[in-house]
């Protein structure tokens, strides 16, 4: 019992009415950069991660 072609379809016609052929692709632009915001936070929390667990191996290999 998923969602079918008739229901997607039903769905984009009530939101074309709604917001207007206009409003779509500004709010599918703001939809993008917000994504790409968000994946860019993300990789900004990992790389410093990863660079002291790089750093820290590297501490640990010296005192060997």
């Amino acid at each position: 019992m998923g969602i079918g072609f008739q229901e997607i379809l039903v769905i984009a016609l009530i939101i074309l009415l709604l917001f207007g052929g206009k409003k779509i692709p500004e709010l599918m632009k703001g939809l993008g950069k917000g994504v790409k915001s968000f994946k860019d936070g993300m990789r900004e929390i990992d790389e410093p991660a990863a660079e002291e667990k790089d750093k820290a191996s590297s501490d640990a290999g010296e005192e060997k």
